[in-house]
């Protein structure tokens, strides 16, 4: 693998520094929209993707030069019976709710209406082609142990990986990513992939630990594609013992948010929690719209989309629920004693993995951040407020010499905030300018 490396190497076009161990034929700077799983599950007639040419589209026209996706390996090449059901794949989401409604209308991400078909291989092929067009690479990950198959009609998507002992989950992974590069490689778009991601946030998915099985597959998937970047993310790497990271990892994929304010409001109110004596609490339901359901009225999706993913039934409910006005102005009310450790922990949180990563000589990537997980229509991390806490980190990350960042995970076609444009485009003209 030819390599750049930060302060001797640099990019032909721009003349600007290249990161550590980034290959020749990448960008020399990364501008990230999350697309998730969401490319294929928001793909309904009308819905963010049902064009993903219009949407490789648009996002290149607003500056970014990279999208991340859980690119279903296990459904795609983990289990030859799964096949058909991915030639064939039912989009339901989290299921109808008994008011006429859907579970997760509230939600970010969840918000899955469902009521088509979709043949994933070939959209998958379709995805790759339409980057190549418009300019943008591709991070291939896998949310499957974490939500990806809730959404799916049928449980078989689920059951199949579910099978799977917990301690061969991570060589299994490996291997359905081996079939998929090689798959990729065959339709001539390898170099459209940036960096492949063995799971998203191993330590928040229906994972083991990474030490031992992890990182022995790791190795064995670097070692058979020494040309690309591979590496697995976390959620919440040890900031303050950045030593007991994996040196498995091609990457340091992680992820940065400073919950602040907002942790605290999900404590007051238990959003979070399952099976909670007396939910909602009070405090709660002095944020739930007028005239919500109660939870035994408003029920909750199948059991096994549940066990599926890392969502509870309280956050469906308590998100589907409250009021999006209430919920922000509690934390623009109590938002002030919070906001000074918050850019703090962001800032050393970003310089923290950027140390690692020089450490190891393997490029930095904030693949997630800033703020935290808050309802569809609230407006917390699209206000002024929010905003700022973004190019606070941004800014981190372009000092520390961070490959790829995000400019906010709710910055994606899915979202609300893909309505501020001339801001994406700004930041975004920052981050590929190496501009810090």
């Amino acid at each position: 693998m030819t390599e750049r490396y930060l302060g001797t190497g640099h990019d032909g076009d721009a003349g600007r520094p290249v990161p550590l161990g980034v290959p020749a034929h990448l960008p020399a700077r990364l501008a990230i929209t999350l697309w998730d799983f969401s490319w294929y599950t928001r793909a309904g007639e009308g819905e963010p993707y049902d064009d993903l040419d219009r949407a490789c589209a648009d996002a290149a026209d607003l500056g970014y030069n990279c999208i991340r996706i859980c690119a279903a390996p296990m459904l795609l090449f983990g289990h030859p019976e799964l096949s058909g059901l991915a030639r064939d794949l039912e989009i339901e989401g989290l299921g109808a709710a008994p008011d006429g409604g859907y579970y997760g209308r509230g939600t970010r991400w969840y918000d899955v209406p469902g009521g088509y078909r979709i043949d994933v291989f070939e959209r998958l092929h379709q995805l790759l082609e339409a980057a190549k067009r418009h300019g943008l690479v591709v991070i291939l990950a896998s949310w499957e142990y974490q939500q990806s198959t809730s959404f799916a009609r049928s449980p078989r998507w689920f059951e199949a990986i579910d099978a799977v002992p917990l301690a061969e989950r991570y060589d299994h992974l490996a291997a359905t990513w081996d079939r998929l590069i090689d798959w990729v490689t065959e339709l001539g778009l390898r170099s459209q992939i940036a960096m492949v991601e063995l799971h998203n946030e191993v330590d928040f998915s229906i994972l083991p630990a990474l030490a031992g099985s992890g990182e022995r597959a790791l190795r064995a998937l670097r070692n058979r594609h020494p040309d690309l970047l591979i590496t697995a993310s976390y959620g919440k790497p040890p900031h303050l013992a950045m030593h007991q990271v994996s040196d498995a990892l091609g990457a340091a994929q992680f992820h940065v948010y400073s919950y602040g304010v907002l942790d605290a409001l999900q404590q007051l109110i238990d959003i979070r929690s399952e099976q909670s004596e007396g939910f909602p609490n009070a405090m709660l339901r002095s944020l739930l719209v007028e005239g919500a359901p109660t939870f035994a009225e408003y029920g909750r999706p199948a059991e096994w989309k549940l066990r599926a993913t890392v969502v509870t039934d309280q956050m469906i409910y308590g998100y589907d629920w409250v009021d999006p006005g209430l919920w922000d102005a509690w934390l623009d009310e109590h938002a002030a004693p919070y906001r000074r450790m918050m850019r703090r922990e962001i800032e050393s949180r970003v310089a923290a993995v950027a140390a690692w990563a020089h450490w190891k000589r393997v490029p930095a990537v904030i693949g997630e951040g800033w703020l935290g997980y808050t309802p569809l229509n609230a407006w917390y991390e699209e206000s002024a407020h929010g905003l700022d806490f973004a190019e606070c980190g941004v800014d981190a990350a372009l000092r520390a010499g961070v490959w790829g960042v995000v400019l906010c995970s709710n910055a994606a076609p899915h979202h609300p905030m893909w309505q501020l444009r001339d801001w994406q485009r700004r930041v975004n003209a920052r981050v590929l300018s190496n501009g810090a």
